[in-house]
């Protein structure tokens, strides 16, 4: 310290989170404009400006960490911090859902019929898609495990394996998703329900789509020899994400599908 040196990294200036939050308000604007019909130009732009922002942005971080060696040990230490407070404020984010769920469910207002789901809604069958889907997230995260203890034993071919595995399944994850959309009996404009449905799980399929994206990153990096067992934390920070997403998820298959499916499971 007394030489101007420490553990710690200044970072220096970057254009990209600026760029980055400017193109993903351009992109909700965007599909807002795109969702009133009045074309889809900008939310093309949107997508288009979001990715390149954030590929540049992770090609820096990238760089910083692998190349120039600016994440030291005291530097991780903060970034797990960091990732977990991100993880609280997300656990935070979703409890908020489920608290509506239980509290609509336990308490229907006469507007819904006195019951939920609400009368007319015809709730999703829970031994469907969404436990084809549950089955897919609690199989990535062995999967993604997998490739964890492959990094830690420097088993290079094992990890590959289990990292491409668990980007395939959350690929198949957000298909499933969608096609669930497009075969559900309601839409997000049917009542408390429809609204509650819809946002909790596009919520959750967003964050899915997030995760996969930094496991794509991760895979590219895995291949180009990044990470080994005392340096991994860009998977490591991933992987928890990962986990959480799915824990997130089996939450919803019991509240939302399984909880929301008694008329069914009691005909």
């Amino acid at each position: 310290m007394k030489g101007g040196f420490h553990p710690f990294h200044l970072v220096s200036p970057s254009p990209w989170p600026l760029l980055l939050s400017v193109s993903t308000f351009s992109l909700m604007v965007g599909f807002y404009v795109w969702m009133s019909s009045m074309g889809s130009v900008l939310m093309v732009l949107g997508v288009f400006s979001v990715m390149l922002s954030l590929f540049c942005w992770l090609r820096d971080v990238i760089r910083e960490s692998t190349y120039q060696g600016c994440h030291t040990m005291r530097v991780m230490k903060g970034l797990r911090l960091g990732i977990v407070m991100f993880i609280i404020s997300e656990v935070m984010f979703f409890f908020s859902i489920f608290f509506g769920v239980f509290f609509l469910s336990l308490n229907p207002d006469v507007v819904l019929g006195s019951s939920y789901p609400p009368v007319g809604i015809q709730p999703l069958n829970y031994m469907g898609v969404p436990f084809l889907n549950t089955m897919i997230l609690l199989s990535s995260g062995v999967t993604v495990t997998w490739c964890h203890h492959g990094i830690m034993s420097g088993n290079k071919h094992h990890s590959v394996l289990g990292l491409t595995i668990t980007v395939v399944l959350g690929v198949l994850f957000v298909m499933f998703q969608f096609e669930e959309y497009y075969e559900s009996s309601y839409t997000i404009a049917d009542s408390v329900c429809g609204s509650l449905f819809y946002m909790s799980t596009g919520f959750h399929g967003i964050h899915v789509m997030l995760g996969t994206v930094m496991l794509i990153v991760s895979l590219v990096r895995l291949t180009m020899n990044h990470f080994s067992s005392i340096h991994n934390l860009g998977f490591e920070m991933s992987a928890w994400y990962w986990h959480f997403v799915s824990v997130v998820w089996l939450c919803f298959s019991l509240s939302i599908y399984w909880w929301g499916s008694w008329d069914i499971i009691l005909m």
